[in-house]
């Protein structure tokens, strides 16, 4: 099984586009836990649209976001915080019933994990990936 991942953090829509293209992805999964943006064209609706005009599809997988507290940990670069924010919402059932999806998504067509941070290491796809997809292989797409 292989998975990509990207973040979004600095990239314009293009530069995005792009790198997704560039290494074959199909589909993304959103896995922000809100799906809001500040940089123009990564909002839900709007970066559906731009992924779609592209020929890749979108999924929000909402539950599999990181909770406020872990996004705040993130932000300050406290780890241990966030893996442990993060592991408790991976506990959640409609997380496990995203994380399941997810694996068929994977499955199915290349996929690429996505959020806003630019470094997999300091984000919770890393986080999920090692949860859920512990044999993966992992390609980090930088925009």
């Amino acid at each position: 099984m292989r998975v990509f991942t990207i973040g979004y953090e600095g990239a314009t829509v293009d530069e995005f586009l792009a790198a997704l293209r560039s290494a074959g992805v199909e589909q993304v999964a959103d896995v922000r836990a809100i799906a809001a943006s500040r940089r123009p064209g990564f909002a839900k609706t709007s970066l559906a649209a731009n992924l779609r005009e592209a020929g890749i599809g979108y999924r929000h997988l909402r539950a599999l976001g990181t909770p406020k507290p872990g996004r705040d940990a993130a932000k300050k670069g406290d780890r241990a915080t966030l893996e442990r924010v993060y592991a408790g919402q991976l506990e959640l059932p409609e997380a496990q019933a995203e994380a399941e999806a997810l694996k068929e998504m994977v499955r199915e067509r290349p996929t690429a994990l996505l959020c806003f941070e630019r470094d997999p290491a300091m984000c919770h796809r890393s986080l999920l990936i090692a949860a859920a997809m512990p044999d993966a292989e992992v390609t980090d797409l930088f925009a």
